[in-house]
C-alpha cells in the first residue's frame, strides 16, 4: 500500500471469516489463512483459558469449505486427544 493510500484511508485488508462452535465443553474456532495454493486449514480449540491452535497441510478452493473443514477437524482432535492436547 502506498503513502497516498495510506494518508486517504485506502483499502484494508480484510479478516478472512471465522465459525465458532462448542463440542463437549470446548470452543473450537475455525481460522483459516489465505495460502499460495488456496485457504490453509487452521483453527484454535479453548477450554478454560487454554489454547490448541492447529495447522493442517489440507488446502481448499474456498474460505466457506476451509472454515467447513477446521470445524471437523477440530471436533476430530477434541473426540481423539481430549485434554491431552494441552499438556
Amino acid at each position: 500500500m502506498g503513502i497516498l493510500s495510506r494518508l486517504f484511508g485506502g483499502a484494508k485488508a480484510a479478516e478472512p471469516a471465522t465459525k465458532q462452535v462448542e463440542h463437549k465443553g470446548y470452543v473450537i474456532v475455525a481460522k483459516p489463512f489465505k495460502a499460495s495454493g488456496g485457504w490453509q486449514l487452521a483453527g484454535e480449540i479453548s477450554k478454560e483459558g487454554r489454547v490448541h491452535k492447529f495447522v493442517r497441510a489440507d488446502q481448499y478452493n474456498s474460505v466457506e469449505e476451509a472454515i467447513e473443514y477446521a470445524v471437523i477437524k477440530g471436533m476430530l482432535i477434541v473426540e481423539q486427544i481430549g485434554e491431552a492436547m494441552f499438556g
